[in-house]
């Protein structure tokens, strides 16, 4: 019974009030639109009305926020904003739903918009069609009640945390990577005062390289629509002030194994307090000082790698690379050595010592990275591939296939 009654006091202290004030009042032709969610007594009209007058800012419109603003606009949330500055590719129509064939090479943000236009005409669209910045973020937030971060770089996710810190606004967090994701909400001044945000959960970023992108990785495209509903899901308890927020709480997904885990995020005491936005990118080295320092005066373009075949050149080509990835494009001639071979020092004896040695990977980070362990072991007139295998196709031979 002194259990059960524990775990109740725990539900209540992390019951939030709403997060917003209802809007005036519906039109007939909205109270017809959402009276499925108007019948819901934990919703009704008030919860309807708060949705409407709500605010909601979805950083990028790709694979999370594809999902999220098609069930956001759906819900009613009267106002939604899209800050992406990328445009459609054919590889992002796996996963993101959002757009479609003949959005290809569209801005993401307009596209977004006119699918959203589509599902709710009644919905206000904010574009920002620009690169989230330290320079611009505080701006752009301050606009909106809530923000939603799906993005999949960590110098970008700790610039959301640290803006909606610095602001007081809460967000909802969702992370995708092959077949598992993960979901949170941060919100360093809850009410309930059991506020935390991203950094008392990873209070540094990983090592430069060690965590793939999904660009790198790969993603199950379906696993976005799982993980991007429990974020609108979220969002929707949080506008409207019902249930139990996941504020102090992990959801960890694993499709493979169709299982949920939950865990507990605790307030780091020793988490510095967040006054200032920050170089994000030299935080998160997104690539290495050792790699940066090695690309220095070591990389060639895919025009000089082209120059350096069509004169005969006697040099070894390698691939850093996955198998996997060498199987979707590969250039022709190139020996595959994943990259985590060459910095185990696996590899080394496999790389010529009589002739010079050209690396690439996909875009350039991992063959980077790889570069600086063969500058250490001795290979100094190594070089690599500035933009990988993607600028070859692009710039060189346009009968490769991108990914």
């Amino acid at each position: 019974m002194d259990c059960d009654k524990r775990e109740m006091e725990d539900v209540m202290s992390t019951a939030l009030p709403p997060l917003v004030e209802p809007a005036a009042e519906l039109t007939k032709e909205e109270v017809a639109r959402y009276s499925r969610h108007l019948i819901i007594p934990d919703v009704g009209m008030d919860g309807q009305k708060r949705l409407k007058n709500a605010k909601v800012l979805v950083i990028g419109a790709g694979g999370l926020g594809s999902p999220a603003l098609l069930y956001l606009a759906a819900a009613g949330v009267g106002t939604l904003g899209v800050i992406d500055f990328d445009v459609v590719d054919e590889s992002n129509l796996q996963r993101q739903v959002i757009h479609g064939q003949s959005d290809i090479d569209k801005p993401k943000a307009v596209s977004a918009k006119e699918s959203v236009a589509e599902v709710n005409p009644y919905v206000d669209v904010v574009l920002h069609q620009e690169q989230l910045t330290n320079e611009n973020a505080l701006d752009v937030f301050r606009g909106y009640d809530l923000i939603l971060d799906g993005t999949d770089n960590f110098a970008t996710r700790y610039l959301v945390n640290d803006a909606a810190v610095i602001l007081g606004k809460p967000y909802v967090w969702g992370s995708i990577f092959r077949f598992e994701g993960q979901v949170s909400v941060f919100w360093e001044d809850a009410p309930n005062g059991r506020g935390l945000n991203y950094r008392d959960l990873y209070p540094e970023p990983p090592p430069p390289g060690m965590v793939p992108s999904c660009a790198e990785g790969g993603v199950l495209g379906v696993l976005c629509a799982s993980i991007g509903s429990i974020m609108v899901t979220e969002a929707v308890k949080l506008i409207t002030g019902i249930g139990e927020p996941l504020l102090g709480r992990l959801i960890s997904y694993d499709a493979l194994e169709m299982r949920y885990r939950e865990v507990k995020i605790r307030k780091d005491p020793e988490t510095p307090k967040i006054t200032e936005l920050i170089d994000y990118e030299s935080f998160c080295g997104v690539v290495s000082d050792d790699a940066q320092q090695a690309a220095s005066g070591s990389t060639i373009t895919p025009a000089e790698l082209k120059a350096k075949f069509d004169a005969g050149e006697n040099f070894e080509l390698i691939d850093v690379r996955e198998p996997h990835e060498y199987e979707i494009v590969n250039i022709k001639g190139a020996k595959l050595i994943p990259k985590d071979r060459i910095l185990s020092g696996e590899a080394l004896a496999e790389l010529p010592q009589d002739k010079p040695v050209v690396l690439h990977c996909k875009s350039g980070q991992r063959s980077a990275e790889a570069l600086a362990a063969l500058h250490k072991a001795g290979f100094s007139s190594a070089t690599h591939l500035g933009g990988g295998v993607l600028a070859w196709a692009k710039q060189i031979d346009t009968s490769l296939p991108t990914y």
